[in-house]
């Protein structure tokens, strides 16, 4: 297998919020994307993230999800930025475009600098600078 990620899919519980969230607010590109589609492609560099009804995910996979209200999904993803002052100024434009701050960006244990904030259903971002290694 061709060690790529195609697409990162979000089980969200209303769509039609986490497209404003993502594509209104924070910018990302969903080029196919019409108000009313069941699915939200956004287009990355390297590989889509796709916003996808929570409820359809049993019917579609044909197996059973744990009950999302137990708590802060068991899942990250991160984002890394060039510069403290970057990751800074992302996340003020996360928190304006609807995200919730849940760490304001500070120096870390692995000697970088990094926050995080969550998405309206409670996935959580990192937003990172990472000195050591280029990851941007």
């Amino acid at each position: 297998m061709k060690p790529k990620i195609s697409i990162i899919t979000l089980g969200v519980s209303n769509l039609s919020e986490s497209v404003a969230c993502y594509r209104d607010g924070l910018g990302l590109p969903a080029p196919n994307y019409s108000d009313g589609d069941g699915i939200c492609f956004l287009e990355l560099e390297g590989t889509w993230l796709s916003l996808y009804p929570r409820d359809h995910f049993p019917i579609e996979a044909d197996v059973p999800f744990a009950d999302p209200s137990g708590g802060t999904p068991t899942v990250t993803l991160a984002h890394n930025l060039p510069s403290r002052e970057a990751v800074d100024a992302a996340m003020a434009e996360a928190v304006a475009a609807g995200a919730t701050l849940v760490k304001q960006p500070e120096d870390v244990f692995w000697g970088g600098y990094s926050g995080y904030f969550a998405d309206p259903d409670g996935y959580l971002w990192e937003l990172a600078h990472n000195p050591f290694t280029d990851l941007t």
